[in-house]
């Protein structure tokens, strides 16, 4: 904490010398106060220690030595003294940034009344650093090092960290104060970081440029989608939202923030854009959700794109300025600091996802609100949590799809059109959210496809004869091509099976062939039958058999294919039963280290393996 002559036994000796003035102080008056051409170097520092001595006696400061941070640069006495010896300019620094009644070392004192205060650890910081940096503001190595600002405040039971906290607080809000990584000085010259602060200030009578800058930073942001198709940022009103059945995520504008109390802006303003698109109501409410600046967040944000803008400017304006290489390398350092603060409250601040959910058909309109974290996008951020709340899919099971038509209903008699469903999924906040109309598409092409459809699925017709009360071009169990308009309509399987029954044709007197719903082969009757031909009834396969090699490096991920390809769509089916076993066949060259035999023994046996062994060829 400490420079490293302070280890050496000479130190002690140098102390109780100088006792009971610290040698720090008179280190510093006889190797840079007597480099100034008005500073005499016995008569100028027995007149300063005088003066200090005096008024910490009239004080009845009691400590053990006078350290630089006990010169009290508050009395007039001691001030007169020390002025005089400095250039002009050296006065505002003192009342400002050291030891004024209105000072910041002062205001820091009394507002961090925990340690900092209790020990006035920014004052004597404060004085401490004036007296090691005032007199050598030209120095090749300009400033002193922390550790020696420690040396000249801390007494015995005292710890150097507050005073290191201190002198950071002092570093981020000083005028006159400079840094260079560990060395600290007082200059009469204004700090660029003041500077900036200065700037920052006054941008916040010209917010459209902050605004601005934050929505840049946002749509940069958003060009990572997540699973989007549409994101619409900061419009300024529901027209420019259009009313389609992509799920789209809509960014609200820094004027319409989220708080948890009630009557937040940013749920009134998602509100009117659900209500309506324009002076038209709005008809796919389902799918709409947004993205909403935190009103707490929202402030930190703005004071760190205002101090990134600061820096941006001094940077353009450095010629004026007429910044030297340490000023530029602090600008430099500030920008990129200010930069990386506000890219990182980009997304504290834009966290809160709002959606319109509704838990049955009869129940009124909820709003939810979720708040997000995590080092992804926002827009990726919102997706997958949408995603993994079940609030939006990109893939849907037909016997999920096949509920809702039953359930809600859905059904339209004893149908419904592709085109009608599609909008439907994207009209009712009842109703799953999905991510686009083709995900419907793919639900009802892969229930068409199933064997089962008779019981967890679904036909499908061209269109319905009104004329002859039947559906044209009734099929199931088959491929078909489908587009969200399309006009076709799946049909309920026990009406799609009643007139595949009637329709079908009886069995050939030649052959005995008869036809079988859903385009299967005919079956032809055995000699042994009675000669009047009954239709084949279709039968439907109980058991389900399967082998599949994984890859042993790949097995947490081939494992999970196989679960959500297979065994999903087998346990769906009610009185399922079904078994899982795991084989595990293994031979190295060489043989099986004892260590390894064993573990894996123990291992199994804990796992409760039916069987297990180890063998020789």
């Amino acid at each position: 904490e400490f420079p490293p002559e302070c280890r050496e036994a000479d130190y002690e000796r140098k102390i109780k010398a100088a006792y009971p003035i610290h040698p720090e102080i008179f280190e510093r008056l006889y190797q840079d106060w007597s480099g100034l051409v008005k500073f005499q170097r016995t008569r100028g520092v027995l007149r300063l220690m005088a003066s200090v001595i005096h008024a910490l006696w009239e004080q009845g400061d009691s400590s053990p030595l006078i350290l630089p941070a006990h010169i009290p640069l508050l009395d007039q006495r001691v001030i007169s003294e020390i002025i005089h010896f400095l250039p002009d300019g050296w006065e505002s620094v003192l009342e400002k940034d050291v030891d004024g009644e209105s000072s910041l070392p002062l205001k820091l004192d009394r507002e961090k009344s925990g340690t900092i205060g209790r020990y006035a650890a920014a004052r004597k910081v404060a004085r401490t650093l004036f007296l090691a940096s005032a007199p050598t503001p030209g120095a090749a190595n300009r400033g002193v090092e922390d550790r020696r600002i420690k040396l000249g405040c801390v007494q015995p039971g005292e710890s150097p960290s507050i005073f290191g906290d201190a002198l950071r607080h002092l570093a981020q809000s000083a005028t006159y104060l400079y840094q260079d990584n560990a060395r600290y000085w007082y200059s009469t010259q204004p700090t660029v970081t003041k500077l900036a602060e200065d700037r920052a200030e006054q941008m916040k009578r010209d917010s459209d440029s902050v605004s601005e800058e934050i929505k840049s930073r946002v749509q940069e942001d958003l060009k990572a989608r997540g699973d989007f198709l549409a994101i619409r940022a900061f419009t300024k009103n529901s027209g420019e939202i259009p009313d389609e059945m992509e799920t789209q995520l809509v960014v609200l504008g820094v004027d319409y923030t989220y708080a948890k109390e009630a009557g937040n802006s940013a749920q009134a303003q998602a509100q009117a854009i659900l209500d309506s698109r324009g002076n038209s109501p709005r008809l796919f409410k389902n799918a709409v959700v947004f993205l909403a600046a935190d009103r707490t967040r929202l402030a930190e944000l703005d004071e760190a794109v205002r101090l990134y803008l600061a820096w941006e400017s001094i940077e353009h304006d450095k010629d004026q300025l007429g910044l030297d290489g340490f000023q530029m390398r602090q600008v430099t350092n500030q920008k990129t600091t200010w930069n990386t603060a506000v890219k990182g409250r980009i997304g504290e601040t834009f966290c809160w996802l709002i959606f319109p959910s509704q838990p049955t058909s009869q129940s009124p309109l909820e709003w939810q609100a979720v708040k997000l974290s995590g080092p992804d996008p926002l827009a990726a951020r919102a997706s997958k949590k949408l995603k993994s709340d079940t609030q939006m899919a990109s893939q849907y099971a037909p016997t999920l799809l096949r509920q809702d038509l039953d359930k809600i209903p859905l059904w339209r008699g004893d149908g419904v059109s592709v085109k009608q469903l599609t909008e439907d999924y994207a009209k009712y906040p009842y109703l799953q959210r999905l991510r686009s109309p083709a995900v419907l598409v793919a639900s009802i092409q892969d229930g068409l496809s199933r064997i089962t459809w008779t019981t967890e699925t679904f036909a499908i017709a061209d269109s319905w004869d009104e004329k002859r009360q039947r559906f044209v071009g009734l099929r199931a169990n088959c491929n078909v091509a489908l587009d969200a308009d399309s006009t076709a309509l799946l049909v309920k399987p026990e009406v799609a099976l009643r007139q595949l029954d009637a329709e079908r044709p009886t069995s050939s007197p030649t052959t005995g062939a008869v036809a079988t719903p859903g385009g299967q082969a005919p079956t032809t009757s055995s000699a042994g039958d009675s000669g009047t031909q009954t239709p084949a009834q279709a039968t439907k396969p109980t058991r389900f058999y399967g082998s599949v090699k994984l890859d042993p490096a790949r097995l947490n991920r081939d494992a999970a294919q196989v679960s959500t390809e297979v065994l999903q769509h087998l346990t769906s089916l009610l009185n399922a039963d079904v078994e899982v076993t795991l084989e595990i066949q293994a031979r190295v060259e060489g043989g099986i280290p004892d260590n390894i035999a064993r573990t894996v023994s123990e291992n199994c046996k804990t796992l409760k393996f039916l069987t297990q062994g180890f063998e020789k060829d």
